[in-house]
């Protein structure tokens, strides 16, 4: 029986076609996988499913309720039994769970006052139908991360009690630690045993080969294959959602010992809010990964060498000399560059142009007798375009209309243009495809071989395992073990994180 049915649909933004024509079907009561990479459409039919955006052409139909693709309305999307759970998910942390279940309209009133007793016993019922091992007045941030997502569907699904409705869940696990995952993916589990239908958007091939029934690609705004995902590999799947065997994410060299040059960042006894006392070194020529869990401090050491956290001790030295710096235009000075884990709220101008957003790191070299040298400017954007892979219909458009890998490539860009001594970057393929994954690392590792020292902190171990020469494990406030060499896998890395020193 099928559950969601997408008929033709078709959507263009100027002269581009985001969707060309796209149809498949997703069956009552499995998790069905959407896959492709950055720019193949896969966000463009989720708006267009939620009502945010209409199709030029093409139907849905949930069950046997039919919505016009060129008609769609966020109240509609709902009327015909389509429940979303976005990557940012809405909710609010300093909110109880009995509020985050009520946001919106569905606070019970009587004479303009809540009836919150009436209000905590219908959360009770849903926690326990959504099997969440929590409390109606439990402050929603006090939550782990898993369960903090299964509150937002356990909203989300609140109306349904008999399970007609089509769960769309995107990116869910994007800012979860590995074993957080697990306890989401089993959740989601028995969720569809039940009889719930999930549409499932992620990039992490992992989960979508161990979670889902079946799967539909798009690439390039065109439907390329819905199928069973039973007895599927990880190299197929690649296959279908790049158009070409990919044998490795990662640059495949690594730092040859013998040209790993002088330490461009050295530091001892750094102290700041989490961390206790961190010591590391990085040498020109390699990059280091740092592993720990959500809350270790791995963003926080990022941002007090860039100068954007306080530093309440310790020392930080770049290629040998002592540097304090208080903001990050002075670390920027000092020849250091940061790509901040939020992509969008931190690092992108949405607004502005991809020339903008590429310049915007180096905007006075381009001033020449008082005017913007334009013609430099433009020459030098189309170049970077070019070298990094970026896909855009040019460089006037706005950043806003890139996907979220190529706007991460134009960030690296707009970094690695300034020949930096040193490198940061926190999670710096959150969100983005394999294909695009392949590409940012090529770019880090090129500019390493140059003789430029790379930092990355990253949820992902195994990509921690395959990008890294080493990666250090920062557990506790402290750097508690180094790993490299054969010991450099996924499941060493899980290990040391999660235990002291690997033993529990």
């Amino acid at each position: 029986m099928t559950a969601l049915a997408v008929r033709g649909v078709t959507k263009t933004f100027g002269a581009t076609r985001a969707l060309d024509d796209v149809s498949f079907d997703v069956r009552t009561g499995q998790i069905h996988g959407l896959l492709g990479g950055n720019g193949s459409g896969k966000s463009t039919l989720i708006k267009i499913m939620a009502g945010v955006y209409t199709a030029d052409a093409g139907e849905l139909q949930v069950g046997d309720r039919p919505v016009a693709a060129d008609a769609t309305s966020p109240a509609r999307a709902r009327q015909s039994g389509l429940r979303f759970v976005h990557q940012s998910t809405s909710t609010f942390p300093e909110l109880t769970l009995a509020e985050n279940i009520a946001i919106g309209d569905r606070f019970p009133t009587s004479a303009g006052r809540v009836r919150w007793s009436e209000l905590r016993r219908h959360t009770e019922q849903l926690l326990e139908r959504f099997e969440i091992d929590a409390h109606p007045r439990d402050r929603l941030g006090d939550l782990r991360p898993a369960d903090q997502t299964m509150v937002a569907i356990a909203r989300a699904l609140q109306d349904d009690s008999a399970g007609l409705s089509v769960l769309v869940l995107d990116e869910p696990t994007a800012s979860l630690p590995e074993h957080e995952v697990s306890v989401l993916l089993d959740a989601l589990r028995r969720y569809a045993a039940a009889g719930q239908t999930i549409l499932y958007v992620s990039h992490r091939m992992d989960e979508v080969l161990s979670l889902t029934d079946a799967m539909t690609v798009l690439r390039d705004g065109q439907h390329v294959i819905t199928c069973s995902t039973e007895g599927m590999t990880e190299a197929e799947m690649v296959s279908h959602i790049v158009g070409r065997p990919v044998e490795r994410v990662f640059a495949e060299t690594a730092a040859d010992p013998d040209t790993v040059g002088e330490p461009v960042l050295e530091v001892d006894g750094l102290v700041g809010g989490p961390l206790r006392g961190i010591d590391l070194s990085v040498s020109a020529g390699e990059i280091v990964g740092i592993a720990g869990l959500l809350g270790s401090g791995r963003t926080e050491l990022l941002r007090m060498i860039f100068g954007d956290h306080p530093v309440e001790a310790g020392t930080i030295r770049l290629a040998g000399s002592t540097v304090h710096p208080r903001t990050p235009g002075e670390a920027m000075r000092l020849g250091i560059a940061h790509v901040p884990e939020h992509r969008e709220a931190e690092a992108a101008f949405l607004d502005l142009s991809v020339r903008e957003n590429l310049s915007a790191a180096e905007v006075v070299k381009y001033w020449v007798g008082g005017r913007l040298d334009r013609r430099r400017e433009r020459q030098d954007a189309e170049r970077a375009i070019t070298d990094f892979a970026v896909r855009t219909a040019g460089q006037d458009a706005l950043m806003s209309s890139l996907s979220g890998g190529n706007q991460q490539k134009v960030i690296l860009a707009r970094w690695l243009r300034r020949q930096p001594r040193l490198l940061l970057l926190d999670e710096p393929t959150q969100g983005v495809d394999v294909g695009a994954r392949a590409d940012v690392y090529a770019a880090i590792r090129a500019a390493v071989n140059d003789g430029m020292a790379a930092v990355v902190v990253s949820s992902d171990f195994d990509e921690l395992a395959h990008a890294c020469d080493r990666v250090l494990v920062l557990r506790d406030g402290r750097i508690t073990a180094e790993v490299r060499g054969d010991d450099l896998h996924r499941h060493r890395l899980t290990e040391l994180v999660y235990t002291k020193e690997g033993t529990p």
